[in-house]
């Protein structure tokens, strides 16, 4: 630093010396510049000036550096506890739980509905181009790409939903909501629940409004007589039931059984929308609780949770919430350790008497869930 002033100086000294002796044509016999003036006066002014643009340049540098430092600390502190795919990756999550990317990460929701939060950065669209705002929604199947020295957590605003992944990551998972496709995974185990041909999601299509017929295939495996209605070949009376149609065994075998009576008009509408009422009126069938005699599906939940069925908290949920594939997976399986009208076994108990899964399988399931109930 010395040396680098000595320099300063000497180039300004001689500057100087070289402008006034051009412009006064002195000599070395007649000087304009007394010794004196040089020491005193030019010499102090001249070092000062240097120490200032030295003191600047290095304090731009500094905080240059600290910036990079706070930077680089920051993205560490981000990143801790972070784990990488170099593929994509698919998660099965549920409300409240946070999938945390950095800088070169992608997301790709594919069902439910999420939310990205971040300061600083940017999380870029890539399927179309624009940024996404700090707490903006993530479309579904739209690329996100996290853009340089970026931090985002991606929370869960539904039930359920699928996300696929890429690059780093850390899922941080809620332990206060109910966990649907562990459920699903776990009825799916005991050859009470089955997917759909959709391609992600264990093919569980939970985000989905269960169809009539979707409803009826369940009850007849929560009553453990699926094989029994699959070798069905009873007449049909509903009109708008074809020959062809792959629910027709399942339709046949529930109306000979009085499981079903149909809809208006002589109809059994297999793909009409399942509400609430309709699917608990069927787990109440299951249990012993009802029959087709009861024909107001309307009081369904009510009569459920005067029973015992249901908690207060999943009554709540049912009027507060669109009735989904999710809600079948979530009664069903609770269902199964409730005990049957008149009798001390449980839906689980009478299936494993029935040779529908052991005693093991069940363990196993149970082991698969986590959450609790609402």
């Amino acid at each position: 630093m010395k040396r680098r002033k000595l320099w300063i100086f000497l180039l300004l000294a001689a500057a100087l010396l070289t402008g006034c002796v051009l412009a006064a044509g002195g000599d070395a016999g007649d000087p304009l510049v007394s010794r004196a003036y040089l020491q005193d006066v030019f010499a102090p002014k001249a070092e000062s000036a240097a120490q200032d643009k030295l003191d600047v340049t290095g304090w731009n540098a500094y905080g240059a550096a600290e910036a990079k430092w706070r930077a680089a600390v920051s993205a560490a502190d981000s990143s801790a506890g972070t784990e990488r795919t170099a593929v994509w990756t698919e998660a099965c999550l549920k409300r409240g739980d946070v999938i945390s990317v950095s800088t070169g990460a992608q997301v790709l929701l594919l069902a439910g509905n999420a939310d990205a939060h971040f300061t600083g950065g940017a999380v870029v669209d890539a399927t179309d181009g624009t940024e996404l705002a700090p707490g903006g929604t993530l479309r579904a199947r739209h690329r996100y790409l996290v853009a340089e020295d970026t931090a985002a957590c991606c929370t869960v605003t539904s039930r359920t939903a699928v996300v696929q992944y890429c690059g780093n990551y850390h899922i941080t998972c809620s332990e206060n909501t109910p966990d649907y496709y562990a459920m699903a995974s776990a009825l799916r185990s005991l050859s009470l629940f089955r997917g759909t041909d959709t391609g992600y999601g264990g093919g569980f299509d939970l985000e989905a409004v269960p169809s009539r017929i979707q409803a009826l295939v369940m009850l007849i495996r929560m009553l453990g007589e699926e094989q029994a209605a699959l070798a069905c070949t009873a007449p049909v009376p509903f009109t708008d039931v074809a020959e062809n149609y792959w629910g027709r065994p399942y339709i046949a075998y529930a109306y000979e059984k009085g499981y079903t009576n149909g809809v208006e008009g002589n109809k059994f509408a297999p793909d009409r929308a399942t509400s609430d009422g309709m699917y608990v009126e069927f787990v109440l069938r299951a249990l012993g609780y009802s029959d087709t005699t009861q024909t107001d599906v309307s009081t369904a939940a009510e009569r459920a949770f005067t029973d015992g069925i249901i908690t207060a908290g999943e009554s709540f949920a049912l009027r507060a919430n669109e009735f989904l594939r999710a809600d079948v997976v979530y009664l069903s399986w609770y269902a199964l350790e409730t005990p049957r009208h008149g009798e001390e076994r449980t839906l689980a108990q009478s299936l494993q008497d029935a040779g529908v899964f052991t005693a093991a399988d069940y363990a196993r399931a149970c082991g698969q869930v986590g959450s609790q109930r609402l």
